[in-house]
């Protein structure tokens, strides 16, 4: 049984067995749910239930599930998960660089997805308060208040631009960055398409910051997405 306090999950997806998989999977897991299957019923629901976060699918009968984030975008702050089939690559990074916070690729697993919401909705949480000057996750710790960063117990020596990207990904740590998103913030909106600064500086920053570079336990890449700081 769910209780009136449980997050509410807004479910927008016209395929009936998604829904009636999550229908069965998230309300035993403490989540309450409404369900749409259109971008328009989507965008009503979105406004006048007030759910906690939503989870989209992109590919809607009559609306394009980028056009839901994009309007939804516009007046709220919502946690958006967006539910992806394989293959469609470019919708998720225009999902994501039009407000997404992350997305799953269809089919996924309850435990996955259990995971996202739970990210989705504590960085929401975090957004909403004051933000904690001080993210620990592991042997990383980074001092944002101070601008400093601490790996396996010693203090590491970044550069400005290590430290910018670093500190990017910690505010918004749990939620997958696009390269876009990263190299605009980072680097200036002229710098978009120079990907390599991203290739190059997140090489740097795993080798200071990570046990084994080649097997990164905080700085994760979603390939041909982005990156994410990985919080659990």
């Amino acid at each position: 049984m769910t209780a009136a306090t449980d997050p509410l999950v807004l479910v927008v997806d016209d395929e009936p067995q998604v829904r009636r998989f999550l229908r069965a999977s998230l309300p035993h897991q403490g989540y309450r749910l409404i369900e749409a299957e259109t971008g328009e019923q989507a965008l009503r629901d979105a406004s006048t239930r007030g759910p906690d976060a939503v989870l989209l699918d992109l590919g809607l009968p009559d609306m394009d599930g980028v056009e839901v984030t994009r309007r939804i975008r516009e007046w709220s702050a919502v946690p958006i998960v967006v539910l992806s089939a394989r293959g469609q690559e470019g919708d998720k990074i225009e999902a994501l660089d039009a407000g997404a916070d992350d997305y799953l690729t269809k089919p996924f697993g309850i435990g996955e997805l259990l995971a996202r919401l739970r990210v989705a909705l504590r960085h929401a949480n975090r957004a909403a308060g004051s933000e904690e000057p001080v993210f620990e996750h592991g042997d990383l710790r980074v001092d944002l208040s101070t601008q400093r960063v601490f790996s396996r117990g010693q203090e590491v020596r970044l550069t400005r631009t290590e430290y910018r990207l670093l500190a990017l990904l910690v505010k918004h740590a749990g939620k997958v960055l696009t390269h876009r998103q990263l190299l605009k913030d980072v680097w200036g909106p002229g710098s978009v398409n120079e990907s390599h600064y991203l290739r190059v500086y997140m090489g740097q920053l795993r080798h200071k910051l990570e046990e084994d570079p080649a097997r990164p336990r905080h700085l994760v890449t979603e390939i041909g997405v982005g990156y994410r700081l990985k919080v659990d």
